[in-house]
């Protein structure tokens, strides 16, 4: 009997989510096919086999991605020799592109159909990654309704499939449950903070949040800042950087980013999904993102997009302030963040992030699913 089963390599904990949709929904189609290749625990929960820790693909920047090049270099190969050798039903890189476009674009010369599973921001920069992705990539799955545009331009085959985190979120939060379940007083002001789901991340962007808190801290005594670690390593990461400050209001949790975020008045994050999980509980936000220099003077010269914000992206206007680099200051961020907590924003906030939920509101892993078997057909 022919041993049917797909590969999947997802590189972070939002890939992580999005391949467990994607696999549930698979399954309906393909009750007796297993799934292997890189994933996290969420994918492994739906009977995924994973080969390498998912930790190892999360990287960011320039340098982090050439301090482990020869590891990173290793695990490609090793993937693109055991699908060249048994050949899956399809090869599915969940985001991670650097790492992923290569092994589609092997395996797609061998007559594996391939698949990429959240679009790289080619409309937003390095536009000549298009020509790799037309030579490898057989189905093109978006997250984004702008995306979809560019790549018929480009001649990519190319599906919407909305964002599976948009229906997992009420189109109506509630407060109120949240801090129940939290344990919070209904009364006092919460901030959340979101430094990144990433160790490189964490390291750039933890001490200048931290300092935020003091100064919101310093004008309400009352406050209490939760901080939300993705996974146990970025929680031991985070508990050693508070450990040597002396902020007690501020407390790190593992996991629980939902309830948090929901819980809050006011949220401080870096640029990345957290910005969407926030859209969807319409939490008014105070986005920023640093990089290295050297990483930051490259991409400043070839970003084509005027916003970072996913719900900024998404509306096409400055829904939420957006604080880069040189701009994301102590005193900045505390400003606008403590502006959020005393509740001076745009009274239309809550309306427009509800209509851009309705708009990501679809069954994306039915959506791919179906896509995917249509390929595959």
């Amino acid at each position: 009997m022919q041993d049917l089963f797909f590969a999947m390599v997802a590189g972070e904990d939002s890939g992580d989510l999005l391949g467990a949709d994607l696999i549930r929904c698979l399954k309906v189609r393909y009750p007796s096919a297993r799934f292997e290749g890189i994933g996290g625990p969420l994918m492994q929960a739906e009977g995924f086999l994973s080969h390498y820790d998912i930790e190892r693909l999360s990287v960011m920047g320039f340098w982090d991605p050439f301090r482990r090049l020869r590891e990173l270099l290793s695990i490609r190969r090793k993937l693109i020799a055991r699908y060249q050798t048994q050949k899956p039903l399809a090869y599915i890189g969940i985001d991670a592109p650097d790492f992923n476009l290569e092994i589609e674009y092997k395996l797609h010369l061998c007559g594996v159909r391939t698949v990429h599973y959240v679009s790289p921001s080619v409309w937003a920069w390095r536009q000549g990654r298009i020509s790799k992705i037309k030579r490898g990539v057989d189905l093109m799955l978006t997250l984004f309704p702008f995306e979809n545009e560019f790549y018929r331009k480009n001649g990519v085959r190319e599906q919407y499939v909305g964002h599976p985190l948009a229906s997992k979120f009420p189109r109506f939060p509630n407060m109120g449950a949240a801090r129940s379940i939290l344990s919070l007083p209904t009364e006092i002001p919460v901030l959340t903070l979101m430094p990144g789901s990433r160790e490189a991340e964490v390291k750039l962007m933890a001490q200048l949040f931290f300092d935020v808190a003091a100064n919101i801290f310093a004008e309400k005594q009352d406050l209490l800042v939760l901080v939300p670690a993705s996974n146990e390593h970025r929680y031991q990461q985070l508990k050693e950087i508070l450990s040597r400050r002396a902020q007690p209001y501020i407390k790190i949790m593992l996991l629980g980013a939902r309830q948090a975020v929901e819980a809050s008045n006011a949220v401080l994050l870096t640029s990345g999904t957290s910005t969407l999980e926030a859209m969807l509980l319409k939490k008014p936000m105070v986005v920023s993102y640093r990089l290295g220099m050297l990483t930051f003077a490259i991409l400043s010269r070839v970003v084509k997009t005027p916003y970072i914000a996913l719900p900024n992206l998404l509306s096409n206007k400055l829904l939420v302030p957006e604080f880069i680099q040189d701009a994301a200051t102590s005193e900045n961020l505390s400003a606008a963040v403590l502006a959020l907590i005393n509740g001076q924003f745009d009274d239309n906030l809550e309306k427009d992030f509800l209509a851009l939920h309705d708009t990501l509101r679809l069954d994306s892993g039915m959506l791919a699913a179906r896509a995917i078997e249509e390929l595959i057909q």
